[in-house]
């Protein structure tokens, strides 16, 4: 729940009143609400401004996750797919765009101008398998070279993933799906620690 409350939004109302509260108390001439209002205020109110203008909004999901698909994801997921779920689904500061490092690894982004932007994400089962989907507004970036970074991506996210390339022609946009590898799970199941 508090993934969902930017604490940008939380420190600007903090500060605001806290602000308010010392400019009212300097109108009554109350000097210890007056220092924290404009020693506490004020600055909570300017970092909670700064924050704001940093803040990257988290990707929403296509759908809502049913809930025999959060039982697949518990079971089978990778530490890997869990971390890039969290990471994409939450608000985050200082960045210019979400997997922006992962993407200029992968060589998919060879400018701020021409990065693909992660625009929705999707849970689903493919062949038993839990699968994470990364939908991409990609413009600037053709299917072909995607497909060529195909198995760079699935080392890149892996071990345990293989990943899936898939165009969306009408809307621009490329389909990167993050599947399970069962193969690779079972491997890990049945091995002695």
């Amino acid at each position: 729940m508090l993934r969902l409350i930017p604490l940008s939004l939380v420190l600007i109302n903090l500060g605001g009143l806290l602000a308010l509260i010392g400019f009212f108390a300097y109108a009554i001439q109350d000097a210890t609400f007056n220092l924290i209002g404009f020693f506490y205020g004020i600055p909570l109110l300017l970092g909670g401004l700064a924050l704001k203008s940093a803040e990257l909004e988290p990707v929403p999901f296509d759908r809502l996750t049913p809930a025999n698909l959060i039982k697949l994801r518990d079971e089978q997921a990778t530490p890997t797919l869990n971390q890039i779920r969290k990471d994409v689904t939450r608000f985050r500061y200082g960045q210019e765009a979400h997997l922006d490092v992962a993407l200029e690894k992968l060589g998919l982004a060879p400018s701020d101008d021409d990065r693909p932007i992660l625009k929705s994400l999707q849970e689903s089962e493919i062949g038993g398998a839990y699968a994470l989907t990364l939908n991409f507004y990609s413009p600037f970036m053709s299917l072909a070279v995607w497909q060529e970074k195909q198995e760079k991506i699935t080392k890149f996210f892996g071990p345990g993933i293989h990943a899936k390339i898939e165009p969306d022609d009408d809307n621009e946009e490329i389909n990167v799906t993050l599947i399970v590898d069962l193969a690779k799970d079972q491997e890990r199941v049945t091995s002695p620690v």
